[in-house]
């Protein structure tokens, strides 16, 4: 007698289903263990910081987690160009309204503002 082809593809189908199925939730676990991780970040940065000040921590975790993709995350450039001398060219005033309008074929970064913009166009400023 022959066996139904149909049923390895079944069960291969079923496995696979099942497979995303649980990454899906693997994945919204780690969504909430980021998402408690930057409200306790960011309580941590207004206990730790008097106010009007930031620490450089702050500025180059902004920068890792918003600039590094393009820019690279060691400064060395990437998609984007290498800002290692990247204060040398612009003033802090400067950096910022390129992070908030962009410029080139750099998009607008909106939603760096604030506290963050502001340390993070600071630090960059000091790359000299």
């Amino acid at each position: 007698m022959r066996r139904n082809p149909v049923v390895p593809y079944a069960i291969i189908a079923i496995l696979g289903v099942l497979t995303v199925v649980i990454i899906s939730f693997v994945g919204l676990n780690q969504r909430a263990d980021i998402q408690v991780a930057e409200e306790g970040g960011s309580e941590q940065t207004e206990e730790g910081s008097q106010e009007g000040e930031t620490t450089g921590a702050d500025a180059e975790a902004v920068y890792q987690a918003n600039c590094a993709a393009c820019h690279g995350g060691d400064l060395s450039g990437g998609m984007g160009p290498a800002l290692t001398t990247v204060g040398s060219s612009y003033s802090a005033d400067e950096i910022a309204e390129i992070i908030q309008n962009g410029i080139g074929s750099m998009p607008a970064q909106a939603h760096v503002a604030g506290e963050e913009l502001s340390a993070l166009s600071e630090w960059l400023s000091e790359q000299q």
